[in-house]
């Protein structure tokens, strides 16, 4: 009997722990998400001074890789980094497919509790990359 239960009490101890391990991970991810989110909206108006003066505003601020990268970049430096997350950066994929859309990628590193010290022992946390768009539109 004593055999059985500690079977059982250990069969939910791991899948309480994955449980609280895996929505660790996906509050983190959304998180980044929410930052991502902010850093295109912001970025979205992130101005090309140089195309502006060139060709006017048009319907549109119009976009550069740099200047979305720079822009996402500093929002993310003027951010507080969430608790559950060890680090973030703006990663490979920031910037702007026409033009007019800012298109940002964060990339992160996410602890879990509990399991982070045996994660610790293979590399750390677990990574989350999250992508968001946003587009500023001028009306006429």
């Amino acid at each position: 009997m004593s055999i059985l239960l500690i079977g059982m009490v250990a069969i939910t101890l791991t899948v309480v722990i994955g449980v609280v391990g895996v929505t660790s991970v996906q509050l983190s991810r959304i998180q980044l998400l929410d930052a991502a989110d902010a850093a295109a909206l912001d970025a979205s108006d992130a101005l090309a001074e140089a195309q502006v003066y060139a060709a006017g505003l048009g319907s549109g601020p119009p976009l550069t890789n740099s200047t979305v990268v720079e822009a996402a970049a500093r929002h993310l430096d003027g951010r507080r980094l969430p608790s559950r997350v060890s680090s973030w950066a703006v990663g490979s994929g920031t910037g702007t497919p026409d033009g007019r859309t800012a298109v940002v990628t964060i990339t992160g590193q996410a602890d879990v509790p509990v399991v982070s010290p045996v994660l610790g022992a293979f590399g750390g946390g677990v990574s989350i990359t999250v992508t968001s768009t946003a587009r500023s539109d001028v009306d006429p």
